[in-house]
C-alpha cells in the first residue's frame, strides 16, 4: 500500500516588515497552535534571506530560534532570486541583491517578483543540484554563514518535499 503525502505550504504575504526575526516568530506560533496535528506534520520550515549589503537584522539570532523550536530553515544569500539563477547556471562569485535581481530578469526575462512555473520548473533538479554543490563548495572552504555568499538552502527543502512526494 503506498501512502500519500500531502505538503501544506503557507505564503506569508509580504506587509512590508518580515524580516526573518519576525518570519521566524510567526512559524513558532503556527506551530505551537497546531500541537494537536504534530502527529501529522513531519516538517515545518521557515524560507528567508539576507539582503546583501544590508543584511537584515537577527540573523543568527532567527536561525538558531528556528532551530530550536524544530523548525527546519531555507536560506538564501544574498536573496530568494539565486535560487531561481540556480534554475539556469552555477554561480559561485560574491553577490550583492541587486546584481542577483538584474541577473535572474536577464535569465528568465521577467519583471517583477512573480514567477512563470513553466519556466523553473523543468529545471528544478538541475538548481537542487547547483545549489547542493554550492553548499559543498563552502564547506570544503570552511565559508559558514553568513559569508557562504552566495548560497541557497532551498535545495534542502525541495530534496525533503521530492523524499516525500516519492517514498
Amino acid at each position: 500500500m503506498r501512502e500519500i503525502a500531502a505538503v501544506d505550504i503557507r505564503v506569508e504575504p509580504d506587509t512590508g516588515g518580515l524580516v526573518p526575526k519576525t518570519l521566524v516568530s510567526k512559524v513558532v506560533e503556527a506551530r505551537r497552535r497546531n500541537t494537536g496535528e504534530e502527529s501529522e506534520i513531519d516538517e515545518i520550515w521557515c524560507v528567508f534571506d539576507l539582503e546583501w549589503p544590508t543584511n537584515h537584522p537577527d540573523l543568527n539570532d532567527s536561525g538558531e530560534r528556528a532551530r530550536q523550536a524544530g523548525i527546519k530553515v531555507a536560506i538564501s544569500n544574498p536573496c530568494f532570486e539565486l535560487w531561481l539563477i540556480l534554475h539556469f547556471q552555477d554561480h559561485y562569485g560574491f553577490l550583492l541583491s541587486a546584481d542577483v535581481i538584474s541577473l535572474r530578469r536577464q535569465l528568465d526575462g521577467l519583471t517583477g517578483k512573480g514567477l512563470d512555473p513553466s519556466i523553473y520548473m523543468p529545471s528544478i533538479l538541475n538548481a537542487v543540484n547547483r545549489a547542493s554543490e554550492l553548499n559543498s563548495h563552502h564547506l570544503q572552504n570552511d565559508t559558514a554563514f553568513p559569508h557562504n555568499n552566495p548560497s541557497s538552502g532551498m535545495y534542502q527543502l525541495l530534496r525533503s518535499v521530492l523524499e516525500a512526494a516519492d517514498p
